[in-house]
């Protein structure tokens, strides 16, 4: 009995070495994937992994903390030990459903209405907000933070082709919105409830009729479009 106490101690005093004290089991090799604008390169630097330290005792958490905070596009990652020797950054990057023009730039914001970065140019596809609701009777009860995200969420519920095709996203009111297509046409949105249902007429309106310049979907159930 003692000598069967004795081995799993010296086995289980083994295992630990292994674990953390020999040269076996350190980070060597550190990757990154799921990078989209981001680099891997970037990734990398801001992650910090520490390499040559055993790879039972690295942080993934605070790995993934550190990234998240550093890295403002990051918005989920995950950190996944790779034995013998890796660490691999798995990134999920936010994608901009709207930009909001300051200065020169564009701000992204997320469909959750993250504004998590600056951007010289505007990415293909992504519409622009126009927020001109100051003389809005309805300020008062839906400010500008509350409009933008009643902003966001119809720039969520648009399909991705007509996402494509919106340029601007103008706002008056909180039941006053308008989306800026390309080829000069117009979308009379009204407000952001039933956007599901919104985008589905309008998909059919464009479909429907694809030479007109005017289409009103304010209330999906009785949709209309002129100047065709």
């Amino acid at each position: 009995m003692a000598a069967a106490v004795a081995a799993a101690v010296l086995l289980g005093a083994g295992g630990a070495w292994v674990l953390y004290g020999s040269p076996w089991l350190r980070v060597e090799k550190v990757t990154a994937t799921g990078t989209e604008v981001l680099t891997p390169r970037q990734v990398l630097d801001a992650a910090a992994v520490p390499v040559g330290s055993p790879l039972a005792t690295v942080d993934t958490e605070e790995i993934a903390r550190r990234l998240r905070a550093r890295l403002s596009r990051i918005e989920s990652v995950d950190v996944v030990r790779s034995w013998p020797h890796g660490i691999g950054l798995e990134v999920t990057e936010r994608k901009p459903v709207l930009l909001i023009k300051k200065d020169a730039n564009f701000v992204e914001v997320d469909a959750s209405g993250v504004r998590f970065d600056t951007v010289p140019n505007a990415p293909k596809g992504v519409p622009v907000l126009e927020l001109d609701a100051g003389r809005s009777p309805s300020l008062r009860r839906f400010d500008e933070e509350r409009l933008l995200h009643e902003a966001v969420g119809i720039a969520r519920d648009l399909p991705e082709a007509v996402a494509r095709e919106t340029l601007r996203v103008r706002i008056g009111s909180y039941d006053s919105v308008v989306l800026e297509l390309s080829r000069d046409r117009t979308v009379m949105w009204g407000s952001a409830e039933q956007g599901v249902a919104k985008a589905r007429a309008l998909t059919a309106l464009l479909k429907a009729a694809p030479k007109a310049g005017h289409f009103d979907v304010s209330a999906p159930t009785a949709p209309a479009v002129s100047g065709s």
